[in-house]
């Protein structure tokens, strides 16, 4: 039982801390539609089973111990997001609402943004990796650690389309779309802040 109160605890504080995932679902959410929001959250809740998935087979281990796996890991992270950084930054003033600049998504798009986004999160691959290494005990059966990394994923589609729900709602977003290109450039902004960081850290370990 502490077991899975620690679980269940780490996992909410991690989940609505703010990063990458955080960004790219208000901002779609803000800037496209409500359905571009909750399936960008989806897609970060599937890539959270990738990383738990290979915690679970043991390559979390390796993650872990090898410095070189894990920088590349990071930096990889740090390509994908200042390149979607700059391609908000680049996001042109437009008129009214119905004419925006903002190209939009495809379910598929937005569900692979979401998913690419969570996938080549550093952050997401140490906590996932400390938790069931640290807090996770190694004779807990393989089903009960599944079920936890189960929950990890249910739990980033549930925090983020509750912040998909929030952003799309109308008078929030009618109040920011007339602003929408300097929203799109400030989470442009934030993303790049975000990988020129993770980059300098995988220079730096």
């Amino acid at each position: 039982m502490t077991e899975l109160l620690a679980v269940i605890t780490i996992s909410i504080l991690a989940v609505i801390s703010p990063g990458p995932d955080f960004a790219m679902v208000s901002r779609n959410s803000l800037m496209l539609s409500r359905r571009a929001g909750l399936l960008t959250a989806l897609g970060i809740g599937l890539g959270v089973l990738v990383h738990v998935s290979y915690t679970l087979l043991g390559v979390g281990l390796l993650i872990q111990q090898s410095l070189w796996l894990f920088n590349a890991i990071k930096l990889a992270g740090a390509v994908y997001l200042i390149y979607l950084g700059i391609k908000m930054l680049r996001t042109k003033a437009g008129g009214a609402v119905t004419d925006s600049r903002i190209a939009p998504l495809s379910d598929q798009a937005a569900l692979r943004i979401g998913f690419l986004t969570n996938v080549l999160n550093p952050k997401t691959t140490i906590f996932i990796v400390s938790l069931f290494m640290q807090v996770v005990n190694p004779e807990t059966p393989l089903m009960i650690q599944a079920g936890y990394g189960l929950f990890i994923s249910v739990a980033h589609m549930v925090w983020f389309g509750l912040v998909a729900l929030c952003f799309s709602a109308g008078v929030i977003r009618d109040r920011f779309l007339a602003v929408r290109h300097w929203i799109d450039r400030a989470f442009g902004g934030m993303l790049v802040i975000f990988g020129v960081l993770l980059a300098a850290a995988s220079r730096t370990r």
